[in-house]
């Protein structure tokens, strides 16, 4: 976000919520942090701990990041400062000597420091993310901490842990050359006051970067509702059809080692929907065949017996959720972009990996599947749940939370396992949000998911490039957002295209 002047800037809650429960950050850089920034970025905190239901967290970790934003910014200033007065931050009598000068020559012309930094690109980051149920809040700058600097840090840390009150903290006096000591200690009480420790706070240096990081759990309450409503809605899964038994038969077939090809191009013939599918995959661009395809013998022969088997995967969860019924045109919309998206991202950056090419589409068409369950329960079934959630004095915000998304993919894998799914279509689903949790035989075409969904998101501009993961965009060799959304158009244009 840009910097405001005398302007309150809104915050999109639903942003806020799309990147909850994606499990990607939100992120806000400042270079002179203008009082419209520092309301714009509580703000921005408040709604995030709303979304989680953390309402009891919202004051104490407002304080705690207005005083991380503050030092931060003061440590940015501190080097313009040092610099233009030729001092050597990193030499510890050229510190002593700066830092005797420095609170009142730059309050008194704290506007032209301001100016110096952002000539200079310091910056001060926010951010926010919610990831295995854990809550991290970062403040950056791009200022290396010195080592005395840390050391002064790290002592603060030290004497937090003296005092068993912020009362008995404020009768103290500490640390007047700077004015952050008492601060930080402050801040390190009000994090115990919501059941945290200084083991909670980290303070590091990382490629030029000073990171000062809070991250915590969910409250148990909190965390014991979401457990208790997911497993409830996990009994849907009992409740849901199972597997069209036709499309069983055929994977039946597909796993006896002494199955001919013949008998399972029979079996498919006999499925007029089965048939139709096989022939419009091996007839699409994929297979690139001279001329079309019209025998389910020789279409069973190109596609392979994994690829059958996934394409049965596929059509067997449409038709379970079909019958079901519930308004899901917009999910499966969102679902055969896609698997779309991931196949074609699989063949084009891993094409010598056969597997993760062949097990891409049906990855990609099912990584929702947690959604769709939402969607297709009935009625009667979803009001069962929330009448014993409100007998266990379940808050109806984290009733709706995970109606709305939270803890999705989770529920998806639990269905695909009642389903019998194979591993790799199990761990897509489940860690579709969670790529670097992802077993390692399967991380590949995890991130092939990952990323496929993110860029429909990043195309409706619910979520922007940063917010992708960095070490998967590695994997693709994408290194600049330029280069990403060159992709991402000529894949919504295939993809339109195919639709036409």
């Amino acid at each position: 976000m840009a910097e405001t002047q005398g302007k309150k800037v809104e915050v999109d809650r639903n942003k806020v919520r799309t990147a909850i429960n994606a499990g990607i950050p939100l992120s806000l850089t400042t270079y002179t942090l203008p009082h419209e920034m520092e309301v714009y970025m509580n703000d921005i905190l408040r709604v995030f701990l709303e979304e989680l239901n953390q309402n009891q967290m919202i004051e104490y970790l407002s304080y705690c990041l207005n005083e991380l934003i503050t030092n931060a910014k003061k440590a940015n200033t501190k080097r313009v400062y040092f610099k233009l007065k030729k001092l050597d931050i990193s030499n510890l009598a050229d510190y002593e000597q700066g830092m005797k000068s420095f609170k009142s020559d730059t309050l008194d012309d704290i506007n032209y420091y301001l100016s110096l930094q952002k000539k200079a690109g310091l910056y001060v980051r926010l951010i926010l993310q919610f990831r295995n149920n854990k809550i991290k809040i970062e403040v950056r700058n791009n200022s290396d901490l010195t080592v005395f600097e840390y050391k002064r840090i790290h002592d603060k840390l030290s004497r937090a842990q003296q005092y068993t009150s912020i009362e008995q903290a404020l009768d103290q006096v500490i640390d007047n050359s700077e004015g952050a000591g008492l601060g930080l200690i402050i801040m390190i009480l009000m994090l115990e006051k919501i059941g945290l420790t200084e083991e909670n706070f980290q303070v590091l240096c990382e490629n030029g970067e000073t990171i000062t990081r809070i991250i915590l759990p969910l409250s148990q309450k909190t965390q014991s509702e979401i457990d208790f409503i997911s497993e409830e809605f996990v009994k849907v899964i009992e409740e849901l059809p199972q597997f069209p038994e036709n499309i069983s038969a055929i994977n039946r077939l597909l796993s006896n080692p002494d199955s001919k090809m013949s008998d399972i191009a029979m079996h498919i013939s006999n499925d007029v929907s089965i048939s139709a599918e096989l022939l419009k995959m091996v007839n699409s661009a994929a297979f690139a065949l001279a001329s079309p395809c019209s025998s389910i013998y020789d279409a069973v022969k190109l596609v392979g017996l994994r690829g059958i088997k996934n394409l049965l995967f596929s059509i067997g969860a449409v038709q379970s959720f079909a019958k079901v019924g519930g308004n899901t045109e917009d999910l499966w919309t969102h679902a055969y972009k896609v698997a779309f998206y991931s196949y074609n991202l699989a063949r084009n950056f891993f094409h010598g990996q056969r597997n993760v090419v062949e097990d891409a589409y049906v990855c990609g068409l099912l990584h929702d599947m947690g959604k769709i369950i939402f969607e297709t329960s009935h009625p009667d079934f979803i009001n069962g749940v929330r009448k014993m959630s409100v007998e266990k004095n379940i808050s109806a915000e984290i009733f709706e939370k995970l109606l709305a998304g939270v803890n999705h993919a989770e529920i998806g894998a639990r269905v695909a396992e009642n389903w019998n799914f194979p591993d790799v279509i199990v761990s897509a689903i489940r860690y579709h949000h969670a790529p670097d949790c992802a077993p390692v035989e399967v991380k590949k075409l995890v991130s092939v998911v990952y990323l496929a969904d993110l860029m429909t998101h990043y195309q409706k501009e619910d979520v922007a490039f940063y917010q992708i993961d960095v070490d998967v965009l590695k994997e693709f060799k994408l290194t600049n957002e330029g280069q990403f959304k060159k992709i991402s158009d000529q894949l919504l244009e295939a993809f339109n295209k195919q639709e036409e």
